[in-house]
């Protein structure tokens, strides 16, 4: 009886793979478009005329080797704006769009992480929570989160980036100083409803 439950599931088995190979059986037996006529075979009706090449394109006005992406002219956003205050010697870096009309700033310092958190600590009169310890990452969450309307909940979060020997984060701004920074500070900003 084993045997004849054995074989009924390699039959079942082979089946489906049969069945799966069809379609491609008769894909491959299609034939394969011919792109010149034979001989024998009357020439198509020429192709339609076709106007010239597209007009040429403006000359460049700023240099191809040194274009400027909209993030680094992005300007810097107000305290205001964030509903948390900046850590006086961070530096904006960029922002992204985080979905559901929200976006996250992110900004670099060479402050310690630790300093950082002792920091945010302070002014937000609680201790917040550390979510990773390598490399460290700590949340302060600041405002009300709406499942429904909101990506992510409105708050800060620091990162080690100087954790297992790193020289920091690469400081997008070529030339720029500091060139990487030891730690970022990504900040959800606080809906205006709930400062």
């Amino acid at each position: 009886m084993g045997i004849v439950r054995l074989s009924l599931s390699v039959l079942s088995v082979m089946l489906a793979v049969l069945l799966l190979m069809a379609p491609l059986a008769e894909a491959q037996r299609q034939p394969i478009p011919q792109p010149f006529p034979r001989p024998g075979e009357p020439s198509p009706p020429p192709a339609p005329e076709r106007p010239g090449p597209p007009p040429a394109a403006p000359p460049l006005t700023t240099s191809p080797l040194t274009p400027t992406p909209q993030w680094l002219a992005e300007a810097a956003p107000t305290e205001a704006l964030l509903g948390v205050p900046v850590y006086p010697s961070a530096q904006f870096i960029t922002s992204y769009d985080a979905g559901r009309g929200q976006r996250y700033y992110l900004f670099g310092t060479n402050a310690t992480f630790e300093e950082m958190v002792s920091y945010y600590a302070t002014i937000f009169k609680r201790r917040g929570e550390r979510v990773f310890d390598a490399p460290a990452t700590h949340i302060f969450e600041v405002g009300r989160f709406r499942e429904e309307a909101m990506a992510f909940p409105p708050g800060v979060t620091i990162k080690d980036y100087s954790w297992n020997g790193s020289e920091g984060f690469l400081n997008p701004k070529r030339g720029a100083q500091p060139p990487r920074f030891r730690t970022v500070i990504q900040i959800v900003p606080v809906a205006p409803e709930t400062r």
